[in-house]
């Protein structure tokens, strides 16, 4: 036996029409599907479409690596006075060159991914280049010529001396000043 229709009214399961406006509802505005999102609207609201770009400066890359070439000079050269003054080479200039390599270059190169693995290359160039630059010295107060001397006139004879004196120590500090000059430029290029 099959049951009769019933009313829509009696049924539980039938559908329910919305209530009208007025009668005390607030009058309700149409939705459009998707109309929230901003690949339609033209603008990004945060949390719909795409991400908002990531913060950050936008610098200029290739003054960026000038001035960290400059820079590692500079503190080539400073890291070599330290390293004759004390005839010891010290851990924590080689830090510091990398810091002021990775800081300068990231604050003027900004956000650009190049910036930091150059920082590090001449992180690492700086203190080898400094610590050369301490053995001219020395060379250089030895021999009674100037160190500018000592280092092109006799690379060969330094980086013979480099390579004899060098030990786990000497390349740790290679590491330790380009991971801090890599690290510096990420961090000022927030």
């Amino acid at each position: 036996m099959t049951q009769p229709p019933q009313p829509q009214e009696n049924n539980p399961y039938a559908q329910q029409q919305p209530p009208q406006p007025g009668y005390g509802y607030p009058q309700q505005q149409p939705q459009q599907p998707y109309a929230q999102f901003p690949q339609q609207q033209g603008q990004q609201q945060p949390g719909y479409g795409f991400p908002p770009p990531p913060a950050g400066r936008s610098g200029n890359p290739a003054l960026g690596i000038v001035v960290a070439v400059v820079l590692a000079l500079l503190t080539a050269w400073i890291y070599g006075a330290i390293m004759k003054a004390t005839e010891h080479e010290i851990g924590y200039a080689a830090v510091a060159v990398g810091l002021i390599v990775g800081f300068a270059s990231g604050k003027v190169g900004g956000r650009n991914q190049a910036v930091p693995i150059v920082c590090a290359v001449l992180s690492l160039g700086a203190v080898y280049l400094g610590q050369l630059t301490g053995y001219a010295m020395a060379l250089g107060e030895m021999a009674n010529i100037s160190f500018v001397e000592a280092l092109t006139d006799h690379f060969s004879i330094i980086n013979e001396a480099w390579k004899h004196e060098a030990d786990v120590k000497t390349y740790l500090f290679l590491a330790v000043g380009a991971i801090a000059a890599f690290g510096a430029a990420k961090r000022a290029a927030q």
